[in-house]
């Protein structure tokens, strides 16, 4: 094969495809020896998936528009029927899939063969892949450092090349976490825009959304049309786009509205090298004639934390509760990690009125940030309070989870905001330290408006491009 497939997007090697210039078993085969090369180093990718993978490329491909690309899934939603299903949990470490989502049938319908399973920490909770099942992901750029999280497996993935695209899902920044982390792009869409089904109407009052990490923005946005639109039975589902998203890449953005902001919702700094990155972005838009101005939601940020989290702990209690109606036996609180088990134990204490009050003081909070949308398009921040930490940072070895909770938001202080307004938002790897790690930028968007977040992206990506960049640990 003549062709560095590490440069070429996923759009790209269907295209390759389509041409008859590789096929589909030879970039199966490809994918998988950059996995078994590079994979030991990360800890990235935790399930092989390569009989079915080489089956799959050996049978006819169907007529999508990602015919033949190697993909990945994390282990967390996105079930496949005959894998294993773990969540990151010992608790499910023997379980077995018995149908496919959903999504990962509109996967599969848009041709990508699905070669593995990605690492997130236990039942997706928490801004790092460390789960105790499976170990660390490490980050190509630093392998002391984190890889951000729920969405770590993939994020790592897609940075050192294995595949050009990941899933990945997103509960307050588990996409745009990662990306952040790892230096790719992770765009979490609008509330509905894809569908959690058949298990699922939404999930946790509407905070979890489903994508993916992508080398490139037109990736994402073909990816998300092949995937986007309710299933029946959904509860509610997202306005229909004008246009199909990949015609939004490359569309002039026109003069959009920009304001941006370097302090958090609790009104704290953030690191240095994350605050110069979001001052360099907003130039780089002025530049490019925008109308950038500094300026942020009037936001009651602990409130909005204290709630959130109230929230959280109760929908991860509830997770844990289906799944033991689902396999019909209890879990015993010791499978769990020591964390895992004192959120979810906090979430059990929570009453049915504290949940709804909750959440009303969130949905009062996403009609502030709706009106600061009348006069901004776009509202740009760091994606992380601080490049990547260090692997055990957010170690939890007693008292108060809160306390790990509290230090957890000031690593993603911006990305859960996106969640609980169901906006759809953005993590750009437009942001470098002197030491050469990633650091992102974050850009939310107005409800159910991804076409001018995919049309800015583009534009920043054709600015800044990033694509050439490569962390030490790479395929």
């Amino acid at each position: 094969m003549t062709v560095d497939l590490t440069s070429v997007d996923a759009l790209g090697q269907a295209e390759l495809v389509r041409r008859k210039e590789v096929t589909a078993p030879e970039l199966v085969e490809a994918a998988i020896a950059r996995i078994e090369r590079v994979n030991p180093a990360l800890n990235a990718v935790v399930l092989a998936l390569y009989d079915q993978a080489r089956a799959a490329a050996a049978r006819p491909l169907p007529d999508g528009p990602l015919a033949g690309v190697p993909f990945l899934l994390k282990d967390f939603l996105a079930e496949y029927e005959g894998a294993r299903f773990t969540e990151g949990s010992a608790f499910l470490r023997e379980f077995v899939s018995d149908h496919d989502t959903e999504l990962v049938r509109r996967y599969r319908r848009a041709g990508l063969i699905i070669v593995g399973k990605t690492n997130t920490p236990e039942l997706a909770i928490g801004p790092t892949t460390e789960p105790r099942l499976f170990g660390p992901t490490r980050n190509p750029w630093d392998r002391g450092r984190t890889a951000g999280g729920s969405s770590g497996g993939a994020a790592a993935a897609v940075a050192a090349r294995l595949v050009p695209m990941a899933h990945g899902n997103d509960a307050g920044g588990s996409i745009r976490v990662p990306a952040a982390c790892c230096g790719v792009f992770g765009l979490k869409p609008t509330r509905g825009r894809n569908p959690l089904g058949p298990r699922y109407g939404d999930l946790m009052t509407g905070l979890v959304a489903e994508h993916a990490l992508t080398l490139s923005v037109r990736d994402s946005a073909a990816l998300l049309d092949a995937t986007a639109g309710p299933d029946d039975g959904d509860p509610y589902w997202a306005p229909p786009p004008a246009r199909p998203f990949l015609e939004e890449v490359g569309a002039p953005p026109g003069r959009l509205r920009i304001a941006f902001s370097v302090r958090t919702m609790m009104a704290r700094q953030v690191h240095e090298d994350c605050a110069a990155a979001v001052r360099d972005a907003a130039a780089l838009c002025a530049s490019l004639g925008h109308e950038v101005t500094e300026a942020a939601p009037a936001l009651d940020g602990d409130r909005l934390f204290q709630a959130f989290t109230t929230v959280l702990a109760t929908g991860f209690a509830w997770v844990i509760a289906d799944w033991e109606r689902r396999l019909g036996r209890r879990a015993e609180p010791e499978v769990f990690e020591p964390f895992v088990r004192a959120l979810t134990e906090r979430g059990r204490g929570v009453t049915g009125v504290e949940y709804l009050s909750r959440v009303q003081e969130l949905q009062a909070l996403s009609r502030d940030v709706a009106r600061f949308f009348r006069d901004h398009d776009v509202w740009l921040t760091p994606a992380l309070g601080e490049p990547p930490v260090a692997l055990g940072t957010f170690r939890y070895d007693g008292g108060d989870p809160f306390a790990v909770r509290r230090r957890m938001a000031a690593f993603t202080p911006f990305t859960y905001l996106a969640n609980i307004t169901g906006q759809p938002a953005m993590s750009v790897p437009t942001g470098w330290t002197p030491a050469g790690l990633p650091v992102g930028t974050h850009w939310l968007g107005r409800f159910g408006d991804e076409a001018t977040l995919f049309r800015l992206a583009a534009q920043l990506e054709a600015a800044r491009p990033w694509a050439g960049r490569r962390p030490p640990i790479s395929a």
